[in-house]
């Protein structure tokens, strides 16, 4: 009796180290497939330099559109099409500008209005600029705010080695910021950009007002114009004059695009992999998320390519308005709950295009163990955690109504903030290697839950 319980130990333990050795196998296959004949620096090259900035609504968003589409199809996929959702309409309107005021001397002041902000009007706002440090510095000189121009200069906490954990206490500047000057009367806002950067570009993102409350304008500046305001502030007044020009048109369609790889054991059980399609418009988007974008699409044709046909069925999708609206994932999560659809999990891409680290992973602490343990098969290509966290926003809200397992790459991310949501997220600023490298990542994360499901 104990040597046949024995022998069925040594059936598992082999059974398993085969299992091992077949999975290192197939993932060595996935990452020569991509490093060697990837289609992804081309298709992000024609994404960012033929179609550009992609903000919602905009005639760039709709070439994005179909050129996703185009790009699914030709890349492989059983079937891609367009999944209909209402967008928000936000408009800049024209060029953003500031001028500083200081006794007889002038300053141009490299400025961009914060996204869904709502311009100054024509005659633009010329007013006297006050500094706070913090909320808690609006709250001890609120009785002096009426009638001024707000100056929030919170700086990128350098001390967090996670730049995302910087931009997430940062952040809060940029999203309530100006409805909080707004009680206390200010007429408009100016933050500091929400980057560690070296260079003087001005970063948006999107705000959210307190619609109880005054809508005023709202801008971000450049890093060096900002302490050369501080600097000025110390010592003396400074007026600005400052003119934008953002405001909303109606609510019109936008469109998820989605592709497909159907499983062949379960395809009624659904992996989702996506990054957003949306970008800010003073940059291409190439960071954020035209990386992940193609990501996307390059394990879609690395898939196709090896002939790998999955357990599970798995969608591609490129999310519409991420940046400010939120409105493509929530679509998808909804109309995934109304058909009643079984989706097993959900993995985004929206941290750039470097070297790989981890994934974030947010789902039950069985499933959470269960990932961990293939963290050996993904160190020979430069995934060493994954940690208790969550997905990016797009898949958020699949956890959120329908309790689906999700996760989101995470490479290292010292340069992201460099280049997010500003004039320097181009094309030339993505290194091609650690892209790669994090596509390689994410396909044999896809490989493995579509192998052992969770």
């Amino acid at each position: 009796m104990r040597k046949h319980i024995l022998n069925i130990l040594a059936f598992f333990v082999s059974s398993f180290c085969f299992s091992q050795n077949d999975d290192s196998m197939m993932i060595r296959h996935i990452a020569d497939e991509i490093l060697l004949h990837s289609k992804a620096y081309d298709n992000l090259h024609d994404l960012t330099k033929n179609i550009g900035e992609r903000l919602t609504a905009s005639p760039g968003f709709y070439k994005a559109e179909q050129w996703g589409l185009r790009t699914l199809q030709q890349s492989g996929a059983d079937k891609a099409w367009l999944q209909e959702c209402m967008v928000p309409h936000w408009v800049r309107g024209g060029k953003d500008g500031a001028v500083a005021y200081i006794s007889s001397r002038k300053k141009n002041l490299d400025v961009i209005a914060l996204g869904n902000s709502l311009g100054t009007g024509s005659k633009g706002i010329r007013t006297n600029v006050m500094e706070v440090s913090s909320f808690s510095d609006l709250e001890k000189k609120k009785d002096s705010v009426r009638g001024k121009i707000v100056f929030y200069n919170y700086k990128f906490n350098p001390t967090f080695v996670s730049t995302f954990q910087a931009y997430g206490d940062a952040v809060q500047y940029r999203g309530s910021g100006p409805s909080r000057a707004a009680k206390y009367g200010a007429q408009a806002v100016i933050i500091r950009s929400i980057t560690e950067s070296t260079d003087n570009n001005p970063h948006t993102g999107s705000l959210r007002y307190d619609t109880t409350l005054p809508e005023i304008p709202a801008v971000a500046i450049g890093l060096k114009d900002a302490d050369w305001l501080d600097s000025v502030l110390q010592n003396s007044n400074a007026t600005i004059s400052l003119k934008t020009n953002g405001h909303f048109l109606p609510d019109t369609i936008g469109h998820n695009v989605v592709g497909e790889l159907t499983g062949t054991e379960y395809p009624d059980q659904y992996i989702t992999v996506g990054g957003h399609l949306d970008s800010w418009d003073p940059g291409e988007g190439a960071q954020d998320d035209g990386a992940g974008v193609v990501q996307t699409i390059e394990i879609l044709r690395a898939f196709k390519s090896l002939g790998y046909k999955p357990k599970h069925t798995i969608r591609f999708v490129l999310f519409a308005n991420e940046e400010n609206g939120l409105r493509g994932g929530t679509k998808y999560a909804d109309e995934a709950k109304a058909k009643n659809e079984n989706h097993i999990f959900a993995l985004e891409t929206d941290a750039g295009g470097f070297t790989p680290r981890g994934f974030s992973f947010g789902g039950t602490p069985e499933q959470l163990k269960k990932v961990q343990n293939w963290i050996p098969l993904l160190y020979p290509y430069g995934v060493y955690q994954v940690t208790n966290g969550g997905g990016g926003a797009d898949v958020s809200p699949l956890n959120e109504n329908m309790k689906v397992a999700v996760a989101e790459f995470a490479p290292d991310s010292q340069r992201y903030f460099d280049y997010h949501h500003a004039r320097n997220d181009v094309f030339e600023n993505v290194n091609k290697r650690e892209w790669e490298l994090g596509t390689v990542n994410m396909a044999a994360f896809i490989y493995l839950v579509d192998r052992y499901g969770l």
